[in-house]
C-alpha cells in the first residue's frame, strides 16, 4: 500500500482500517481459490477451522455463524468426503466434525493457489516476516478474547 507514511505513528482508526482492507484483500484471493474447488469461502474456512476435530456449536463460533448454519455446511463438505461428523466419545449427541484425506488435500491446494497473498508474502525480508508474525501474535488474542492465550 503505497499510501502508507511509515514517518508518523498511525491513529487507532488508520490501523483498523489497514488491518481490514489487507483482511479483506487476503479473503478475496482465498475465496477465489476455494471457488477453483467448487467450494464456497465459509466451507473453506470450514476445513480450515477442523484440522482438530471440533464439536459442531464451536465450529459454528469459530466461522461467526449460527449452529444451523453449520448444518449446511457441514452438510456439503460431507457430500464431497472432505469432512465427516462422528458421534463425541462421551456424550452421543454432540456431533464432531472432523476432516478427511481428501478434505487436508484440498485444503492445502486452496493455500498454495493463493497466488497474491504468496507474493505478498514471499517479498518480506526475513525480519519483515518475523515481525508480521509477532504482531499477529499480540492482536489476535486480544481481538478473539483469549487473551491468555500464548501467540502461535
Amino acid at each position: 500500500m503505497g499510501s502508507i507514511s511509515t514517518t508518523t505513528v498511525p491513529t487507532n482508526a488508520e490501523l483498523m482500517e489497514a488491518l481490514a482492507a489487507v483482511g479483506a484483500a487476503y479473503f478475496q484471493d482465498f475465496a477465489a481459490a476455494a471457488a477453483r474447488h467448487g467450494l464456497s469461502s465459509s466451507q473453506a474456512k470450514a476445513l480450515g477451522s477442523v484440522q482438530e476435530p471440533v464439536p459442531m456449536r464451536a465450529l459454528a463460533g469459530r466461522l461467526g455463524c449460527d449452529a444451523s448454519n453449520v448444518t449446511g455446511i457441514v452438510d456439503r463438505l460431507e457430500t464431497l468426503g472432505l469432512a465427516n461428523r462422528e458421534a463425541a466419545a462421551g456424550d452421543r449427541r454432540v456431533k464432531i466434525v472432523v476432516i478427511t484425506a481428501e478434505g487436508r488435500e484440498i485444503l492445502n491446494r486452496i493455500r498454495g493457489e493463493m497466488a497474491r497473498t504468496h507474493q505478498a508474502f514471499s517479498a518480506m525480508t526475513d525480519e519483515q516476516r518475523i515481525a508480521l508474525h509477532s504482531i499477529c501474535g499480540q492482536v489476535l488474542p486480544v481481538l478473539t478474547g483469549r487473551t491468555g492465550a500464548a501467540p502461535q
